[in-house]
C-alpha cells in the first residue's frame, strides 16, 4: 500500500522573525495515517504536535496558558468536502517547564485525490497564522485484505475511551519523527489488519522484516511471523527492540500470509537510526603508507577528507568535523587512510582513487562560486549514490524555474528511484533539491507548486487555486512521470 500524503513530517513555519513582533514564532507538525472502520468507510487520521516553547502564553493563576485557533479542511476539485475549526487550549504550563502538546483530526473519505488545507493561528501573537496546502491519496482499505499504515508511539498508556487519542485499548500519543536517536531503545507500533475473514480460514498470518534501506539485506533477527484470529478488523500493538540495530535507514515491513505463505497484502515504515559509538582515530596506531599519501595533495588534505562526508555514517561525520577542526594535515591524512582501511579493507587504495576520481568530477559538473562540488545537493547525491541512470535537465522554461530530474533504476534494495533538482537563484548552477521519492531524502509533495512559484502567485487556504492558470509544475510532473 502506497503512503499518501507524507512519508515523512511536515514541518510547518510561519515566516515572520522575532525582530518584528516580538513575539514566538509557532512550529507544529504534521502527518497522516489510514484506516477504516466497517460500517463508516475509510477515513484519514491527522496527527499534530505542536512546539510547546514556540507558542506564546498569558499568565493564569497557577501557570501559563495558550490559546490557538485550528482550522483545516478537505478538498476535491471542486469544492470543500469537509472542514473543522475550533480553538485549541494547550495544557496549562507550570513551573517554567513547557513542553510539546497533541492533536488528533479524523476525516471521512472515500478513495480518491483531496487537498488537505491547514490554518493555524496563536491567538495570544499578533503574527500572521501559518497556513499548508498539501496533496491526499485516500486508498480503498475496505475491497479486500488489507493493511492500515503502521502509526508509531511517542507514548503508549492503558486507554481511554474518551480521550481522542485512545484506540483497541491503548492511548497512543504518535510519533511523527521518523529518527531514532541511540537514546531510543524501542519502538511501539500500531496497525490495523482488515477483511482478514475473506481468507475463508479461521487464522492468518502476519510476518514482520526489518530491511537495510541501502543494502537490501534483512536483519534476521527480527523477522518473525505472529498468527491471528481472523476478523473485520485486527488491532496489532507491538514494541519492536532497536538496541541492536545499527546506524542506518530502515524498513520495517508486515505482510499478510495466506496458509500457503503467499503474499496477501504489504505494509511498510521507513525509519532512520543512530546508534553507534564514535570510533576515535587514534593518530599514534595510524601507520602512513607512502603510496597512499602520494595520492593526496598536500594543499587538498581537508578538502579531501571533507568531501567523504556524503558517504559517512553520522558517527563518522562526527569524527570527520573534529578532525577538520584541528586542521592538522597529518591527522587528516590518518583520518582518510584509516576511513578506507575499514571501508573497503580489501582494496583500500584502489577505492579510495576511485572516489576521488568521483569527487574532481562533481566539483567539475556541480562546483560554484559558493559551494565545493560535494557540497552542492547533486554532487552530494551523486557521491552518495553514483552516476543516475537517467537526467532530464530543463534549464529554460516560461513557467518554471530550471531543474533535474535524475533517475536511479536500482539503489541498494530500491527500483526507479527519481530526484528533482531546481535553480529558484537562476545563478551559479546553485540547484537545490527539491523532491525525492528516496528513502531518508527530502519529500516535498507540493514540489509543483514550489517549482511553478516563478510565475506563478499562489492563493491562500481558502483558495489555493486562486491565481493558478495551468496546473502547477505541468512540463516537470510530465517528465517526473517518464519513469
Amino acid at each position: 500500500m502506497k503512503r499518501f500524503l507524507l512519508s515523512c513530517t511536515l514541518l510547518l513555519v510561519c515566516a515572520i522573525s522575532f525582530a518584528q513582533t516580538g513575539n514566538r514564532v509557532m512550529r507544529a507538525y504534521v502527518d497522516n495515517k489510514q484506516f477504516f472502520a466497517p460500517g463508516v468507510g475509510n477515513y484519514v487520521e491527522f496527527n499534530f504536535q505542536f512546539v510547546g516553547h514556540s507558542l506564546n502564553y498569558k499568565g493564569i493563576e497557577g501557570g501559563l496558558i495558550g490559546d490557538m485557533l485550528v482550522e483545516t479542511s478537505v478538498r476535491n476539485e471542486d469544492s470543500i468536502v469537509s472542514a473543522m475549526a475550533y480553538r485549541l487550549a494547550p495544557p496549562i504550563m507550570r513551573d517554567s517547564i513547557i513542553e510539546d502538546f497533541y492533536d488528533v483530526q479524523r476525516y471521512r473519505l472515500t478513495p480518491g485525490e483531496y487537498q488537505f488545507n491547514i490554518k493555524l493561528t496563536d491567538l495570544n501573537s499578533n503574527n500572521d497564522p501559518m497556513t499548508a496546502v498539501m496533496p491526499l491519496k485516500v486508498e480503498d482499505l475496505g475491497d479486500a485484505v488489507s493493511i492500515s499504515d503502521i502509526g508509531v508511539a511517542e507514548i503508549a498508556t492503558e486507554g481511554d475511551p474518551n480521550s481522542v487519542f485512545y484506540k483497541s485499548g491503548y492511548n497512543i500519543i504518535p510519533r511523527l519523527s521518523s529518527y531514532y536517536p541511540q537514546e531510543l531503545t524501542a519502538m511501539p507500533i500500531y496497525m490495523e489488519v482488515y477483511n482478514s475473514e475473506l481468507l475463508g480460514d479461521s487464522t492468518f498470518m502476519l510476518e514482520q522484516s526489518l530491511i537495510n534501506g541501502m543494502t537490501g539485506e534483512m536483519l534476521e533477527e527480527f523477522t518473525q511471523i505472529n498468527t491471528y484470529k481472523v476478523d473485520e478488523v485486527v488491532p496489532v500493538f507491538q514494541k519492536i527492540n532497536l538496541e541492536n540495530v545499527p546506524t542506518g535507514t530502515y524498513v520495517l515491513s508486515y505482510s499478510i500470509l495466506n496458509a500457503g505463505g503467499i503474499q496477501l497484502a504489504t505494509q511498510q515504515y521507513d525509519f532512520e537510526r543512530t546508534n553507534e559509538i564514535q570510533n576515535n582515530i587514534l593518530a599514534e596506531e595510524v601507520m602512513l603508507d607512502p603510496s597512499f599519501q602520494e595520492s593526496i595533495p598536500e594543499d587538498s588534505v581537508l578538502y579531501y577528507l571533507e568531501a567523504h562526508i556524503p558517504i559517512s555514517t553520522n558517527a563518522e561525520i562526527r569524527g570527520i568535523v573534529e578532525t577538520l577542526k584541528s586542521r592538522d594535515n597529518e591527522e587528516a591524512r590518518k583520518h582518510l587512510q584509516q576511513f578506507w582501511q575499514v571501508t573497503a579493507a580489501l582494496n583500500p587504495y584502489e577505492e579510495w582513487l576511485a572516489y576521488k576520481s568521483q569527487i574532481r568530477l562533481v566539483e567539475k559538473l556541480y562546483g560554484n562560486n559558493f559551494q565545493e562540488g560535494f557540497e552542492t545537493d547533486r554532487g552530494r547525491v551523486y557521491l552518495q549514490y553514483g552516476a543516475p541512470t537517467n537526467i532530464i535537465s530543463r534549464e529554460v522554461s516560461n513557467m518554471e524555474y530550471p531543474y533535474e530530474i535524475w533517475q536511479y533504476n536500482k539503489i541498494g534494495r530500491f527500483s526507479n528511484k527519481r530526484f528533482i533538482f531546481y535553480n529558484p537563484d537562476l545563478v551559479n548552477k546553485s540547484y537545490r533539491l527539491l523532491h525525492s521519492d528516496m528513502i531518508g531524502e527530502l519529500k516535498n509533495d507540493a514540489w509543483p507548486q514550489e517549482l511553478s512559484k516563478r510565475n506563478t502567485r499562489l492563493g491562500g487556504v481558502d483558495n489555493p487555486n486562486a491565481h493558478v492558470i495551468d496546473k502547477w509544475g505541468q512540463n516537470a510532473q510530465d517528465d517526473f512521470r517518464q519513469y
